[in-house]
């Protein structure tokens, strides 16, 4: 009786010896992996940072860079009526281009996702902004005669894409999200004429629900493009 009773408390004492043993070992494997992962993470943060470094250096030297351009058009043109003309001709090219930041009146318009009504929906993406509703936005900013416009800072030019993939929002390629804020450079009285008109755009997007808010401002900066423009098919005559 007694040997049984030792074979028992021994087996028992081996089983729970095994599982504590085969526990450690997870939780070491765990632990190991979760180690790896965090090591991994912090290379690839690491890495973007360093990235991101460079690009703001190479940015500011290309700005140092236009700005002594800029000194030394100006310095060139001095009392010279033909270079003077032909100066301001650039400088006319580079604001039609978007090259340049630029200033004047126009409309600033702010849509933005309505969170609080999509809760109560059946279909929340009523109330959502969508890509197409900034291009709608755009084509109707450009048929009243805006000169300049921005979405979020990233100026719209003629090769500008609005896309959309899966649930991010880009401009000139670059994650915008809302609120979506949109300056406008123009005639404000036409601006805000198209914009505001019943039945319109804007006034249909209110009307399902997302949130629209339309001012003119007197004195807007819109930002300059910092992409790469240019042409594979069109050439010089």
């Amino acid at each position: 009786m007694k040997k049984k009773q030792i074979a028992i408390t021994l087996g028992v004492m081996c089983f729970i010896l095994t599982m504590s043993i085969a526990i450690q070992i997870r939780t070491v494997t765990s632990s190991n992996s979760t180690a790896s992962q965090s090591l991994i993470n912090n290379g690839l943060r690491d890495e973007v940072l360093r990235w991101k470094e460079r690009y703001d250096n190479a940015y500011q030297e290309l700005l140092e860079s236009e700005k002594q351009l800029t000194q030394i058009r100006e310095k060139a043109t001095q009392n010279n009526t033909t270079a003077n003309a032909k100066q301001e001709q650039i400088k006319e090219n580079n604001m039609l281009l978007g090259t340049v930041e630029v200033k004047g009146g126009g409309l600033e318009i702010m849509l933005a996702d309505n969170n609080a009504a999509a809760t109560n929906l059946i279909d929340p993406s009523m109330v959502l902004v969508h890509y197409d509703d900034l291009l709608q936005v755009v084509n109707a900013l450009n048929n009243a005669g805006a000169e300049a416009i921005s979405i979020n800072g990233q100026r719209v030019i003629t090769t500008t894409a609005i896309t959309c993939e899966g649930n991010v929002i880009k401009v000139n390629g670059e994650k915008i999200s809302s609120p979506f804020t949109i300056k406008a450079i123009g005639s404000q009285g036409l601006l805000l004429g198209a914009m505001t008109m019943a039945g319109g755009y804007l006034d249909n997007l209110e009307s399902w629900g997302v949130i629209v808010n339309v001012k003119t401002v007197d004195d807007i900066t819109i930002e300059k493009y910092n992409g790469i423009i240019s042409y594979k098919y069109v050439k010089n005559k």
